[in-house]
Formats: C-alpha cells, structure tokens, sequence
C-alpha cells in the first residue's frame, strides 16, 4: 500500500509538473503616459523604436483599444483588477480637488488614493495556481505590490514617478546602487532576477518613463534636435527617453532568448492611457492624458504569442485593458471572486470571431486642472476634464457633464478627432446613450456629484 501510496504521489507530481510546463508565461508591459502615436508601427515618423515596431508586428496590433481611466493610477487599478473605477472608487491621483476653487462649480467626488485590499487582482490569482510573479517600475495603486500578487518588485511603491532620471531617484522602496539612468537601473536588476526565473512567471514591466521629469539621454536626444515630424511631435528628450525604453525592452528579451524563457510565452504591450499634451503630439486624437477625448484615453496595445496569435492588424475591434483579467481567466481555465467588467477576447484572437456588442464607460466625478500648455482640445482653459462619463457604443460616443448637464456627441467612424458635436442633429441617439449611461451609473453605484460649491465665483 505505502509503495502504491507512493507512485500515485509521484504521478500527481507529474502529472502537475505537466500542467504547468503547459501554462504560458506572461509578460506585460505597461509603459507610462506613452501616447497612442508615440510608436513608429503606432504612426510616429519621430520616435524611434525599431524593437517594439519588430515586435508588434510579430502579434496581432488593436488600433481602437482603450484605457479605463485617463491618468496613471485609476487605469492600472481598473486593469488589473478587470472592474470600472465606479467600483473601486480611484478616479485620480491624490485630491480630487484639482484647479481653484472659485472655478469649481460643484463639489467633486472624494478621491481613493489606494486601492483597496478587498479587491482581486489577476497577478493573485496567477501566484494562487504557481505562477513566479515579478513586478518591475511603477506600481502607484498601493504602497506594495506584494499587497496585490506579486512575490518581489524591483522599485515599485506608492509613487507616480520619480523624482529625477538620474540619481538620487526619490523612489522608497528602491533597493540598488544609485548609479544609472532610472530606467537603465531597473532593467539591469529586471534581466538580473529573470535569470533565475522558474516557468510558469509573469513578468509585469511597468517602467517609470515616459513620465515627467522628462529628462533625455543627451547622447541619444541630439539626433532628434533638427528632425523632423508631420505629426507634431518634436521633443528632443521625450524621444530619447522613448529610444532608451525601447533598447531597455530589447536587452530583456535577448537575455531571455538567450535562455530559452520565450518559449510558450504571451506577450501584452500597452499604456496606461493616452500622451501628455504639451510633451508629445498624437493627431488626429483630440487632447491627451487627463481628458476623456480620445486623445486621453485611446492607447497602444499588441498581443504576441509565437504559433498561437496570428499576424496581423485589427482595425475595429474596440477592446479595453479592462479585458486582460477575463482573457486570462478563459485561457487559464481560472475563475476569479468578482464578477469582471470586461470580456475575454479568446473568440476574437483564437476563434476569428467578433465580439458581441457593448458599450464602454468612462466616470470622472471630478476635476483636473489644465497644464499649462496650448491644448486646442480642452473645452475650457481652466481644466483637461471637469466633472463627467463618457459612453462609447459602436461608432458613436457621448461626454455627458455634470455641471449643467450638457452634453457632446460624436461619431468616431467619421470623425475620429471628435470635432463636431452632432447632439443637436441627433437627439434620438442623445436620448439612447443617455438612458444607457443613466443604467449604468445605476448598476455600479456611481458617485453622481452635484453639490453646488460654496466657494464658486461665476465668470
């Protein structure tokens, strides 16, 4: 008995030594604030980025994916734990109580800085069934991301960004010399603990650039000083930064080429939402980070999986990041605890079938003061976004706001740059949407502000 005891153990080990061999490895990328035009496979004639450009066209590229949020923290909480930010309460980064008073019409809803613990994120679950998990760079929705899955991360912390590029950094829960480019730094100890790596591991490589400071390699921003760009984009620095990330992102997979870790390995780039106006230019997307028009939420993403993804280009196909966790999931045969907001794209990327139809959401209760650039894209000079949700069903996407109630429609099939109102034209579809929103905002509780503000002063 104790012999038989004894080969059905050693069996059940083999047996989920095989299940896990089976399981791919998962690497996702997350770059901060990179905009939707800031690659060249992405449309950028001034960046350069010869390795990501390789590597996405090895996958298959979305052109009409989305963020959940506009701003750092809210998209990676609402990524990584696959629910809308009307569920998890994170709508900014600290106060929501951005701009002068005076200029606040209504009082915006508070703002939860930390997600909270109560909430399960993907990397829990991949640690729950024997994934390695490592996180690297920017965390930002925590003080740790051991509090949420991972088992170690190299210099992730409650932080939005660094201090400086170069050091002293400014980063709490960095430990390492303080010699290097931030950037560079971070992927040399990344390359580091990925060589000891047991598979199945989940790489989440979620680096600091290119956020401000924007802070170039001089060596690598010279070449881009005289360049030129028919999309606008001429910021010497920014694009050294981005040079440098794509060399970075190349020295990773090499050393793990190198070992033989890219075998059965899925590999998901994308940003945490759309550029920085004033840093970077993406037209024909209207504004950048902080607003809800396009150019603020609408990012880069490509998904590669050798032998498994097909090549390819996916012009309609309108996803948000909101979709990894179910995605996962499904591929995974796992379950998660809450019931998901997004939609497993297993169908569409294996299957060749569409997704069925669905209106995507935004909720800003808030306000976000203007930078103080040129932005023609902003409604106002004041702020980048005041108090409202946004709805996007098929072609069509409205702005409702809370203030006094307007509202903007456009039809993104036609008019991309989101330039002509069509609610007057259209108050059938105004009246649809709306009612759709209006559900919404039922099902997941959201905050709806509309206290008047004391301090207001009209203009």
């Amino acid at each position: 008995m104790k012999r038989l005891a004894l080969l059905i153990f050693i069996g059940l080990c083999a047996f989920e030594k095989s299940l896990a061999q089976e399981r791919p490895n998962i690497i996702l990328i997350n770059i901060d604030d990179m905009g939707w035009k800031d690659l060249g496979v992405f449309g950028s004639d001034y960046y350069e980025t010869p390795f990501l450009d390789s590597l996405a066209k090895e996958g298959l590229i979305f052109k009409q994916a989305y963020a959940a949020a506009s701003n750092c923290a809210p998209s990676r909480a609402s990524m990584l734990t696959g629910l809308w930010n009307t569920r998890h309460q994170m709508y900014t980064v600290s106060s929501s109580e951005r701009g002068d008073a005076k200029d606040r019409k209504i009082i915006p809803i508070k703002n939860t800085l930390f997600l909270d613990k109560k909430f399960e994120t993907f990397p829990q679950i991949l640690q729950k069934i024997g994934y390695e998990t490592i996180h690297a760079g920017k965390w930002h929705i925590s003080p740790d991301p051991r509090d949420f899955g991972f088992k170690e991360s190299i210099g992730g912390g409650p932080e939005g960004a660094p201090r400086n590029f170069y050091p002293p950094y400014g980063i709490r829960n960095w430990e390492g010399p303080e010699e290097d480019y931030l950037t560079d730094a971070i992927m040399t100890k990344t390359i580091a603990r990925m060589n000891s790596v047991q598979a199945p591991f989940f790489l989440y490589y979620s680096p600091y650039a290119v956020h401000t400071p924007i802070q170039g390699k001089p060596g690598l921003a010279k070449k881009y000083v005289n360049k030129f760009s028919s999309l606008g984009q001429n910021n010497a620095d920014y694009a050294s930064m981005i040079e440098n990330l794509d060399r970075n992102i190349a020295l990773l997979f090499k050393s793990l080429q190198e070992k033989n870790q890219l075998q059965n390995t899925l590999i998901i780039f994308t940003t945490d939402h759309g550029g920085l106006k004033g840093i970077t230019s993406q037209p024909p997307l209207r504004s950048g980070k902080g607003s809800y028009y396009e150019g603020g939420i609408r990012v880069p993403f490509f998904m590669v999986w050798q032998d498994k993804i097909k090549p390819g280009v996916n012009e309609t196909s309108v996803i948000t990041q909101m979709d990894l966790f179910p995605t996962l999931m499904d591929l995974l045969g796992e379950k998660s605890t809450a019931e998901l907001d997004g939609e497993s794209l297993i169908p569409l990327i294996f299957e060749n079938q569409t997704l069925p139809p669905r209106s995507l959401y935004w909720h800003f209760p808030i306000y976000l003061q203007a930078y103080a650039v040129e932005d023609d894209g902003i409604r106002d000079p004041l702020f980048r976004t005041r108090p409202g949700s946004v709805i996007r069903q098929g072609d069509w996407k409205l702005h409702y706001y809370f203030e006094d109630q307007d509202v903007e429609l456009f039809n993104l099939k036609d008019d991309i740059a989101e330039q002509t109102d069509l609610s007057n034209q259209h108050p059938e579809k105004v009246k649809e949407l709306m009612s759709l929103l209006q559900a919404w905002w039922a099902k997941t509780e959201a905050p709806i502000p509309s206290q008047p503000n004391p301090e207001f002063k009209s203009n």
